[in-house]
């Protein structure tokens, strides 16, 4: 199996065409938007929060298949997660490709990505619908 293959594997290539969370929320908190220039994928991600928790979350990827990927996993998984929670699981995510580090265990399904590792031109497919929600929760807390 070529390395190409071994990255963009059937349950991939799945989780992509699920899409969940494709779309648009009414009357969102917070919307972010992140792209990058490099490979030219586009996220936009929208979050309705409830006590600091999503109640619901919402995106548009303009991108691989990687990033809708990743995009589609979070639509699965981060309802009640609050912003401490996705940082943990970003972190985990970055540690994951980067390191070679197992997948965590909050989301099984990020193991899917264990491929991706030693392809550092594919990191940032991953880690971006991760960077822009954190993005959109970090718009509604304040600073300081």
């Amino acid at each position: 199996m070529s390395s190409a293959s071994q990255m963009y594997h059937q349950a991939i290539q799945t989780l992509a065409q699920e899409a969940v969370g494709h779309g648009q929320l009414e009357a969102p908190t917070a919307t972010a938007f992140l792209d990058n220039p490099l490979c030219g994928d586009c996220v936009q991600m929208q979050v309705r929060l409830t006590d600091r928790k999503i109640q619901a979350v919402a995106h548009h990827v303009r991108g691989c298949l990687l990033c809708r990927a990743a995009a589609s996993l979070i639509g699965k998984h981060a309802i009640g997660a609050t912003l401490e929670d996705i940082e943990q699981v970003a972190d985990e995510v970055a540690a994951l490709l980067r390191q070679d580090a197992p997948p965590p265990t909050a989301w099984e399904e990020l193991a899917l990505f264990s491929p991706v590792h030693g392809h550092p031109s594919r990191y940032s497919c991953v880690e971006l619908p991760f960077r822009t929600l954190i993005a959109a929760l970090k718009s509604t807390h304040p600073q300081g």
